[in-house]
């Protein structure tokens, strides 16, 4: 509990976001610390799309004070088997912040491969994804949004 508290305190100060040559990625311009994994199932409770986008959002914004520098996503295949509304809206709505630069990347849990060039960057902000359970398993049922 301890560590969580200073981590906050970190975020809250913003002196994790002090950066040097040594620890930081050239791409995204953050620092290369042990950032904390975050598990969201945005599908738990069948929600409509408008509601699992509004979880997606509350966990967005909510993750950085935290220290957390990964979510990963779970918002399934979708029950036909051909991708469901919850997948394809989150992904586009991830597009779009991405544009934005309001999240620094996401990786589609098809691409989420020690092969895939972002995910070994996200492996230098948050260490905790190269032990995740979904790595090679190509699982298009989950999303990595990187902060």
């Amino acid at each position: 509990m301890t560590d969580l508290l200073n981590i906050y305190k970190q975020a809250k100060s913003n002196d994790w976001r002090q950066t040097s040559i040594n620890n930081e990625c050239p791409q995204w311009r953050i620092n290369k610390i042990n950032g904390l994994l975050r598990e969201v199932s945005i599908k738990e409770g069948l929600p409509t799309v408008n509601d699992a986008i509004k979880r997606v959002t509350y966990n967005i914004k909510n993750a950085e004070p935290m220290g957390v520098s990964a979510i990963k996503l779970i918002h399934g295949y979708g029950s036909t088997g051909k991708g469901g509304g919850i997948r394809t809206e989150t992904r586009r709505y991830l597009e779009r912040l991405k544009n934005r630069k309001e999240i620094n990347d996401f990786i589609t849990g098809e691409k989420f491969s020690i092969f895939d060039e972002s995910t070994r960057k996200a492996f230098l902000v948050c260490d905790g994804l190269r032990r995740d359970s979904d790595l090679e398993r190509h699982n298009n049922g989950i999303t990595i949004v990187i902060l």
